[in-house]
């Protein structure tokens, strides 16, 4: 199966499409996409052709750093469905060339949000510089091309076996309970549903006057649906008005299609992202 993924190989999210797919015993050729629009134009252009591919992960959102806010636009926007969510322990490495020592290290790369959930390793090293980088795997795979000791890279464990950098430090992140909702995305054609699915993510739009959201809300709840989590994303071109995207729990099939019965009657517009099974419950969430 060919995946894309938003990122260089070695990323987190190339962590992610390895133990959600191997699961399946699925043998993967991952290809690596410089943007987000990028990942889902290849997907949906269809399985034939050099660039095209089957399937893509993408992550939603973090623990910490909150909802990756391009991605939910972007579902929307492609004819994708949600298959299946991953939820990934995000551990963050040190990593640099072998040989190389951490009372030596004079800049550390990696993407800004990496940065900022490792603080506590800068506040211990006052004289390591944090350099924000476009990438985390791909501020490995630099400082391993640069072949300096006096460098390194914050990224995942598979950053340092795909570029043969040595991990100097492991889990040097400030909160170990820090974790990357995944999804696993395919065209609506090629979505292998499961009999399982207790989950489902919508996207609605509501009209613009007091109370609607509310009376959305509670429609989903008179249904029987546990509502886990909402975003707003503002429409573009209409000043204050929003697209909302919820999830929320289901016990059975029937609760989740006249949920979004109930929606339709009262909502400009609707559309089902996906259903699949929580994977929540592995963290007891």
């Amino acid at each position: 199966m060919r995946v894309a993924i938003q990122g260089e190989l070695g990323s987190f999210s190339h962590e992610a499409a390895l133990k959600m797919l191997k699961v399946q015993g699925i043998r993967l050729e991952l290809v690596s996409c410089a943007l987000s629009t990028e990942v889902f134009e290849r997907l949906e252009a269809g399985s034939s052709g050099e660039t095209a591919v089957e399937a893509a992960v993408i992550p939603i959102e973090n623990s910490l750093a909150g909802p990756v806010a391009e991605h939910y636009d972007l579902l929307l926007q492609h004819k994708v469905v949600i298959e299946r969510e991953w939820l990934l322990r995000i551990r963050h490495n040190l990593i640099g060339v072998y040989g190389a020592k951490i009372e030596h290290l004079e800049r550390v790369f990696s993407h800004p949000v990496a940065l900022a959930q490792c603080r506590r390793f800068f506040a211990d090293h006052p004289r390591v510089q944090a350099v924000p980088f476009y990438d985390t795997a791909g501020s490995v795979k630099q400082v391993v091309e640069k072949k300096d000791r006096h460098l390194a890279g914050i990224a995942s464990e598979e950053a340092a076996v795909q570029y043969g950098g040595e991990i100097l430090a492991a889990g040097i992140e400030d909160n170990p309970e820090n974790y990357t909702r995944f999804l696993l995305v395919k065209r609506q054609q090629e979505v292998q549903a499961d009999p399982k699915s207790n989950k489902m993510s919508i996207a609605f739009a509501i009209a613009h006057r007091p109370g609607t959201l509310v009376a959305a809300l509670q429609l989903l709840a008179s249904q029987g649906a546990d509502l886990t989590k909402i975003e707003s994303r503002p429409v573009p071109g209409k000043p204050w008005e929003y697209v909302f995207y919820a999830d929320f729990l289901y016990q059975a099939p029937e609760v989740a299609d006249m949920a979004l019965a109930a929606l339709r009657q009262h909502c400009a517009m609707v559309k089902e992202l996906g259903r699949y099974r929580s994977a929540g419950s592995r963290l007891g969430l």
